[in-house]
């Protein structure tokens, strides 16, 4: 079991693509509000060095940088706020960092061809050569990002990529052996930074994990299930796909914490929970709804799927209750398109109902769309 968590939690580390809906969300008002937070912070101090570009640098070089940076400085503004400040979308917070990134990777190419042809003094040349220290101070800014290795090589490439093309293209400042020197440790500091990213992300899918299960249990809490159903509903509405939803009753379960006492109850509990996250897909979200009450949500399913899924929960079971029996549950399920539900609460609602008759009806039971009822 815990290998199979490590090659899960290193897939989540390298790749995005199975991410929860809720890292998702807090990894985007991460990056997002950073984004901004850097983006101001370069609007504001890259047109100051302006003043040593025209005390140091001839004319016209020195007008010519002085535009280019009050463009940059115009550019930055714009990712500053032609973007949301903090978003909960993924894609979003993505394009913000990728255009916070675009904007050096331009100065960077149009500023060194800028400075061929000029005679610099050494303090001139030293000044110049802190323009080529610009994608270094990018590639190392990725380290404050929450990004997978993945993302992190992809933000990396055009920062070293603008490299290699001043050196192909003949316009390097520095001696020729200068610049491979600085591709290499620009590579390398890529690298770093791009570790240090994924570390950042680890921790707080820690932190989301910590905050956002319920101690027992180790599944959704109700407060941060409320908030996933609110997204994948909305989500499904948006696209159009179909949504299910299992309300699910463990069957006689005060009978266990008055028989047996709490602590054979809370193991109970576990049972079942392990026995739920063991028969549903990665994308399902298991949710304790309240003391015995557990929601499973079941993304672009159908009425179908969602009944194979339910069956095959039941084919596993849910455990064992302390005197040996297996531990039963009233279940009822409910799907978005077939049943016609306006909101979330309306699906949750038409789920419980048909959770309450199969309880009615003499437990162990379930009852789906359309009515049916099956044990």
């Amino acid at each position: 079991m815990t290998s199979i968590m490590d090659l899960d939690l290193l897939h989540d580390l390298v790749v995005p693509s199975l991410h929860s809906p809720l890292v998702q969300r807090r990894r985007a008002e991460l990056i997002s509000s950073r984004v901004f937070l850097v983006a101001v912070t370069f609007a504001i101090l890259t047109p100051l060095w302006i003043v040593v570009d025209v005390l140091f640098f001839p004319n016209p070089l020195c007008w010519y940088l002085a535009a280019l940076r009050a463009a940059a400085a115009a550019a930055f503004g714009v990712v500053a706020w032609g973007f949301p400040r903090t978003t909960e979308k993924i894609s979003v917070a993505l394009k913000a960092l990728a255009a916070l990134l675009a904007v050096p990777v331009l100065f960077f190419l149009v500023s060194d061809p800028l400075m061929m042809g000029y005679k610099f003094d050494s303090l001139q040349l030293a000044l110049a050569a802190g323009y080529a220290f610009l994608p270094f101070v990018m590639v190392a800014g990725l380290s404050v990002f929450p990004i997978t290795a993945i993302e992190g090589a992809a933000f990396s490439a055009p920062l070293i990529l603008s490299m290699v093309a001043i050196v192909v293209g003949g316009f390097e400042l520095l001696p020729f052996s200068s610049y491979l020197g600085a591709l290499w440790l620009l590579g390398l500091l890529a690298v770093v930074a791009t570790l240090a990213g994924m570390s950042q992300l680890h921790f707080m899918m820690a932190l989301v994990q910590q905050a956002s299960h319920d101690v027992l249990t180790k599944v959704y809490t109700r407060r941060v299930g409320e908030e996933l159903l609110n997204v994948q509903f909305h989500h499904a509405d948006r696209q159009d796909i179909p949504m299910a939803l299992a309300f699910i009753d463990l069957d006689s379960f005060k009978s266990v914490n008055d028989m047996f006492g709490h602590e054979e109850g809370d193991k109970t509990l576990k049972r079942a929970c392990d026995a739920l996250r063991k028969v549903l897909r990665r994308g399902d979200i298991v949710v304790r709804w309240g003391g015995e009450e557990f929601l499973i949500i079941m993304p672009n399913t159908d009425p179908v799927g969602a009944r194979i899924a339910i069956e095959r929960l039941r084919a596993e079971g849910l455990g064992n209750r302390p005197d040996g029996l297996p531990q039963t549950a009233s279940i009822g399920i409910a799907e978005r398109q077939s049943d016609k539900t306006a909101s979330w609460s309306d699906l949750v609602e038409k789920a419980d109902q048909r959770m309450y008759r199969a309880k009615k009806s003499g437990k162990d039971r379930v009852v789906t769309v359309g009515e049916e009822m099956f044990q």
